[in-house]
């Protein structure tokens, strides 16, 4: 007997079948979640992921056609994973089964395959297992789910938040369709609230909400739909709950327990942050920095922006006064990607506080204006031809890769001879400062400029 058999053996029990049949189709009573509630019933009720939407794609096989397969759902929080869970719960003939990858050990994952391949074996009944959060299993819990995928007892649907390169294993990575959801744009998160407002499952008009207010809960919401419809009911019980039949921003700045902050991310206010939060790091302000950055924050702006600015900054205003700005900001910006919010606004803190803390230097950016303005104005002259390619057959009739003194057979590592061409041969495009490590790099600079003139 192989050390496998009876491992998916356990008492029969009745499968569950039919239409809905997991929990998450049943959460639509009055006092579920506003977030709940509002689930979308169709894919054509599902709102942003219209890259996953697209007739004869792998969501429409599976949730209209019943197709059996293994699908990861890898998105930030409030993107949809969950909804399409549910979707398949209601709208599939098979049984549906959810598996918590908080509270489920290696023992349920085993027995709900094995119900799974009896079910399959004895009524022909397929069944959709969906794993949220599937990155919390650990190594021998994923291993568990490999047999139910291989031999097709169950269509497998896992959700995750984190990179699943990093978090899931690389079988039943290989084995999965991987489908990457995106952030909801700000147009997505207007339908949901505006949907919420009057549908029947949702506040079916009992309130209204003042533009003003639905900016505010759109830009809060940072892409999440699960939160700015948690916030829209906050707000809507606030409101009610001192008679009022509108939400201003005032209620729903109370519900979500954070101001008002006045920032629109299209507008002035938008321009004239990011521009006072640059202006501090480069004056090396770091808690004026860090003001601008909280209210960035607060106001629900995508923290990939940030990054984006904070790399530039890194190059434009520090250069080579700190050669680790650049590296800093650029790991920032994959640690944003890879995180989002809310753990992203610590290394983005972090790399804020490094910026405006190192010494400063625009010589990087002065240096590559003046060799454009060089260019632009014509100053292109033919490549001297000692440092012309000299591969190629016929090369050396030519002159090309003639009399090319090769630095490393200098004990100095630098030899005297022409590099750029006769136009701009002696320019000076750029002058290291005398802050942090460009201090080091004047001195060597001027030691080597002085053997490659000297000739």
């Amino acid at each position: 007997m192989s050390s496998s058999d009876g491992l998916f053996d356990i008492p029969d029990t009745p499968p569950t079948t039919g239409t809905g049949s997991g929990s998450l189709s049943g959460n639509t009573h009055s006092s579920a979640p506003l977030a709940v509630r509002m689930r979308p019933r169709s894919l054509d009720e599902l709102v942003g992921q219209e890259h996953l939407l697209a007739p004869g794609s792998p969501l429409r096989q599976m949730i209209d056609g019943n197709q059996p397969l293994t699908i990861l759902l890898w998105g930030p929080p409030g993107t949809g994973k969950t909804t399409i869970a549910s979707l398949l719960s209601a709208h599939t003939d098979r049984r549906f089964v959810e598996v918590s990858a908080v509270s489920a050990g290696v023992k349920e994952v085993r027995e709900t395959i094995a119900g799974a391949r009896r079910a399959l074996a004895q009524t022909g009944i397929e069944t959709v297992l969906f794993v949220d959060e599937v990155h919390r299993f650990s190594k021998s819990q994923q291993d568990a789910l490999l047999p139910g995928v291989e031999n097709r007892w169950v269509s497998l649907v896992a959700a995750t938040t984190e990179n699943p390169h990093f978090s899931v294993i690389s079988p039943l990575l290989s084995r999965s369709l991987l489908l990457t959801l995106e952030s909801l744009t700000d147009d997505d998160i207007g339908v949901l609230v505006d949907r919420a407002l009057t549908d029947e499952r949702g506040l079916a008009g009992a309130v209204t909400l003042t533009d003003e207010a639905r900016s505010h809960l759109v830009r809060l919401a940072g892409g999440d739909g699960r939160r700015v419809l948690t916030y829209l009911e906050a707000a809507a019980g606030a409101a009610t709950s001192q008679g009022k039949k509108q939400i201003d921003v005032e209620d729903a700045a109370l519900a979500v327990d954070k101001a008002a902050v006045r920032y629109d991310r299209q507008g002035d206010q938008h321009y004239d942050v990011i521009s006072a939060f640059i202006k501090s790091i480069r004056g090396s302000d770091v808690d004026a920095a860090l003001h601008y950055l909280a209210r960035m924050i607060e106001a629900g702006e995508d923290p990939r922006f940030i990054a984006r600015r904070l790399m530039v900054h890194a190059s434009e205003d520090i250069g080579m006064a700190d050669p680790t700005a650049l590296p800093l900001a650029t790991a920032t910006a994959q640690a944003v990607a890879m995180i989002g919010f809310p753990e992203a606004r610590i290394p983005l803190a972090q790399a804020v506080i490094h910026l405006a803390a190192a010494p400063k230097s625009n010589s990087v950016v002065v240096a590559i204006d003046r060799a454009q303005a060089d260019v632009r104005a014509g100053k292109v002259g033919t490549v001297p031809p000692a440092l012309r390619d000299a591969h190629y057959s016929g090369a050396k009739k030519l002159g090309h890769g003639h009399d090319y003194r090769y630095p490393h057979n200098d004990p100095r590592g630098v030899v005297g001879q022409q590099y750029a061409p006769d136009d701009v041969d002696g320019a000076t495009y750029y002058e290291p400062g005398d802050h942090g490590f460009e201090a080091r790099v004047s001195e060597r600079l001027a030691m080597i400029r002085k053997i490659l003139r000297d000739r």
